[in-house]
């Protein structure tokens, strides 16, 4: 009788062990499918920018049929603080339900949806992500974007704000980010400036005093994103080298 309860125990804790292996494989295969998807669309969205700057119409994207704006989501994981933890995808649709990375009326390129005005590059954290030109709701699980200022490369400080999923998304690695690190950022003109970064912080969700700083004539950005616990902000601070 003893063999045989110790038998089931046995049973009980290998069942268990199983549908937790499971668990987190799917969880890490949900994961890197979402790191997949995202960098993948990135990709091809700046390369559309660079072709959109450059006046080189022919890049071979899905835009057969009319293009219609789908704003619909896809209802990403929420966490405790009410972050999403998968963006939702919002994104140009054509007749064949492709995503679509293209122009408008206005020669705009638009990134799923959202203008796009440029992209930033970190070496340090292997980032290369389009910039939205306003920061609305959608517009923030999509990528990142300016939150205040003048615009990118130009004179003043310009502040872009983005998620910190805690996955590597968007800003998720900017406390790996330290003073002397390089930042580069293409506008909509081509022009690519490197920025170094000058000072790193933290400080609580309202404080904007990063985005009234003086610059003497000089261009600045401010990169803003949560930290993992989401109770303050990370500031990185960069002027240009």
């Amino acid at each position: 009788m003893y063999n045989s309860r110790y038998s089931k125990f046995l049973t009980i804790i290998l069942i268990i062990v199983i549908v937790i292996i499971v668990g987190l494989l799917i969880f890490w295969g949900v994961d890197t499918l979402t790191k997949y998807r995202v960098n993948s669309d990135a990709e091809t969205g700046i390369e559309a920018f660079k072709n959109q700057v450059n006046g080189n119409t022919s890049l071979n994207l899905p835009t057969t049929g009319d293009n219609t704006l789908n704003n619909s989501t896809s209802g990403g994981l929420v966490d405790p603080y009410g972050n999403l933890v998968v963006p939702d995808q919002n994104t140009i649709t054509n007749n064949n339900g492709g995503n679509t990375t293209s122009g408008n009326s206005t020669g705009e390129t638009l990134y799923k949806g959202f203008p796009m005005v440029g992209y930033i590059e970190i070496p340090k954290t292997d980032l290369e992500l389009p910039v939205l030109k306003e920061a609305t709701m959608n517009a923030m699980e999509t990528s990142v974007c300016i939150l205040t200022g003048p615009g990118l490369n130009q004179v003043g400080v310009t502040v872009i704000s983005g998620h910190n999923y805690r996955n590597g998304l968007f800003f998720s690695n900017n406390n790996k980010l330290s003073v002397g690190d390089k930042i580069y950022i293409t506008d909509e003109s081509g022009n690519r400036v490197t920025y170094t970064i000058y000072k790193k912080y933290q400080t609580t969700p309202e404080d904007a005093s990063f985005s009234t700083v003086d610059t003497g004539g000089k261009r600045e950005v401010v990169l803003t994103t949560c930290t993992d616990d989401s109770q303050n902000r990370i500031i990185i601070c960069a002027r240009e080298a």
